[in-house]
């Protein structure tokens, strides 16, 4: 298992442990708990299998499904900037776009792609991304350029534009 796959696989374990898990172990009192830990770990690794794997349509549905479940709201998913940089939001960027969102501010974008802002101007003025008619930055294209840069450093490890 490579080292994105390991990290995506705690910070599902993790968020999916502390949003899901937690409040059953309240309900449920006993071992259940503790079964559905277990499996949970082996599903935090499938999930990080889909994620970063080769099938696009898995892992968009699969990404989709997981902010559903682990951000529910009567608003539309509008995450902190920072989230963005952790290994899920980096997979969702790259697997799903914004999920919520055709088209996101510069700052957002910027967070998404794990860029400056400067970082992003620069990006849309050399047309390497596209904007909507308010300016904002059109998400299919900061997923497309993601995705066709798979070799490149996860911004958490210094990647730079």
């Amino acid at each position: 298992m490579t080292d994105d796959r390991r990290a995506l696989a705690e910070d599902l374990r993790r968020l999916v442990g502390g949003r899901v898990l937690d409040p059953l172990d309240i309900l449920f009192e006993g071992n259940e708990g503790e079964r559905l830990r277990e499996r949970l770990a082996d599903k935090s690794r499938e999930w990080a299998d889909v994620l970063l794997g080769e099938d696009d349509r898995a892992a968009a549905y699969l990404a989709i499904r997981l902010v559903s479940v682990l951000y529910p709201g009567d608003g539309p998913f509008d995450p902190p900037a920072e989230w963005w940089g952790t290994p899920l939001g980096r997979a969702v960027a790259r697997r799903a776009g914004h999920p919520a969102a055709p088209a996101v501010p510069v700052s957002v974008a910027a967070a998404m792609l794990g860029i400056t802002r400067q970082g992003v101007h620069d990006l849309v003025r050399r047309r390497k991304l596209d904007r909507d008619a308010e300016g904002r930055v059109l998400t299919a294209s900061i997923q497309a350029r993601l995705s066709s840069r798979p070799d490149q450093p996860s911004p958490a490890r210094g990647g730079r534009e």
